[in-house]
């Protein structure tokens, strides 16, 4: 029997000031540190402790993991992170405070950027400062690899090469492995992990800092999933 826990990353500054953040580096809040504090104790009380865990390039994740780790005292794990598990890109609403947003352009056109699968927001310019090509560690990434805004279903399809060439090796080798990302890269997760159609994941909501536990058979086929 092996175990994913997935944890979406404590309460950011950015979600405490309801701002749209996608790649946007932001740290977290106080409320978002006691957040990651707490999954950890959690985790520790269920007994089901990782042995090798993976997080994205954005410090609220990787920030929320130590915390957490420090927490169940297993600080020396090791670690893995990769820029596949960052949150979905906002393109050019990266920043912008999510009410302003909508008295300008509609509660139902920001909805559907929000929470439609398949539809992105307006994209940024490759010239503009939150583009992620000018942050140095991007700097390997290809223009293609580079995103100037994403859809769900385009952040799915960026998170599956991670799943599946690291994530399920590390399953199969280790047993009990964690992932701290971001609400989207971990729906992406949820959405192969339970066979969901687009449908089915657009209303799947993900609370930060609440450890989410798959027990998985030997093929890495569900047999639980649950929160602490």
């Amino acid at each position: 029997m092996k175990h994913l826990i997935l944890l979406r990353h404590g309460q950011s500054e950015w979600n405490l000031s309801n701002r749209f953040t996608g790649w946007t580096d932001v740290e977290l809040s106080d409320k978002g540190r006691t957040e990651a504090a707490e999954a950890g104790k959690k985790i520790l009380a269920s007994g089901i402790l990782p042995d090798y865990c993976f997080t994205s390039y954005l410090k609220r994740a990787i920030h929320t993991l130590d915390i957490a780790l420090d927490a169940m005292n297993r600080d020396w794990l090791p670690v893995v992170k990769d820029w596949h598990l960052n949150e979905r890109h906002y393109g050019a609403l990266q920043g912008l405070n999510k009410a302003e947003t909508a008295k300008k352009y509609g509660d139902e056109q920001v909805h559907i950027w929000r929470r439609s699968y398949d539809v992105t927001p307006p994209a940024l310019t490759a010239d503009d400062d939150r583009y992620p090509g000018h942050d140095p560690r991007y700097a390997l990434l290809t223009p293609e690899e580079l995103p100037l805004t994403e859809s769900l279903a385009m952040t799915i399809d960026r998170v599956r090469p991670c799943w599946e060439e690291l994530i399920v090796p590390a399953l199969h080798l280790y047993g009990n492995v964690m992932i701290a990302a971001h609400g989207n890269s971990l729906r992406a997760l949820v959405m192969m992990l339970n066979h969901l159609s687009p449908e089915q994941i657009v209303g799947e909501e993900i609370p930060t800092g609440t450890p989410r536990v798959f027990t998985l058979d030997s093929s890495l086929h569900p047999t639980d999933d649950r929160y602490l």
